[in-house]
């Protein structure tokens, strides 16, 4: 593994952690790129998602932002499929095909221009529904589900920025782990612990990358900027590995 991969891992995490999300999407894009094992990717992004969020979401709850009665009933359908999406089986065409389709549109929801849109309502039952298919998205893909989750909350008003960002925080850690928890079922503990074995430093990157980014806060990044850059990466990601699949 290049020396250089854990400081993008801790760099990716920094930034991201800043704002409440986990950067599983940017993870799995960089893993995409660089040639990893495809049964490898999901693992490797879930378990470094959880290492940044579950700082920023105990903060998060410290500060009271976490309002369980309305963000419970989105995390029990959400959680579930996450678990599904990591136990799918898939062949490796069909998850990289998911893959890229999962990081095109997480490219697109980045660069929506949240602020200058019309607040939309959406009936909680659609609400609810898009947390189930977001959580499927992050067991087969490795993401976390902010990615998604976020925009549309923001359109619809559904709070105020900060209890946003909380939600994000703990929707991606739940998912996150639930997903992981799948992809070991699946494939069997055994069969990641010597892979998983060499590629510790990336864990260690991001956790020291996310505490540094949660310290931080958005005084230092603009979600703005955050959105653009990361739609570029997703996006050139997205789009290379759906050209070499297809």
């Amino acid at each position: 593994m290049s020396a250089i991969l854990p400081l993008l891992f801790g760099i990716i995490a920094l930034i991201y952690a800043s704002v409440g999300f986990g950067g599983g999407s940017s993870y799995t894009a960089i893993l995409t790129l660089t040639g990893f094992e495809p049964k490898l990717i999901p693992v490797i992004s879930l378990c470094c998602n959880i290492v940044v969020v579950t700082g920023g979401t105990i903060r998060f709850w410290r500060a009271g932002l976490i309002d369980w009665k309305i963000m419970a009933p989105m995390l029990a359908i959400s959680a579930p499929m996450a678990f599904i999406g990591g136990l799918t089986p898939l062949k490796e065409q069909t998850f990289l095909l998911i893959l890229g389709g999962t990081l095109l549109l997480s490219a697109i929801a980045l660069l929506l221009p949240q602020q200058r849109m019309s607040p939309m309502k959406l009936p909680q039952s659609m609400v609810l529904g898009l947390s189930g298919v977001v959580g499927l998205l992050a067991g087969l893909s490795g993401i976390g589900g902010g990615i998604f989750m976020a925009p549309v909350l923001h359109l619809i008003r559904w709070a105020d920025e900060r209890r946003i960002a909380a939600f994000a925080s703990l929707f991606i850690l739940v998912n996150s782990i639930t997903g992981l928890a799948g992809q070991l079922t699946k494939g069997g503990i055994e069969s990641f612990a010597e892979p998983a074995a060499s590629y510790w430093p990336l864990l260690l990157a991001v956790l020291i990358g996310g505490q540094l980014g949660s310290m931080a806060g958005i005084r230092l990044f603009s979600p703005q900027w955050l959105r653009r850059v990361t739609a570029i990466l997703v996006g050139y990601a997205a789009i290379r590995l759906l050209l070499q699949t297809i």
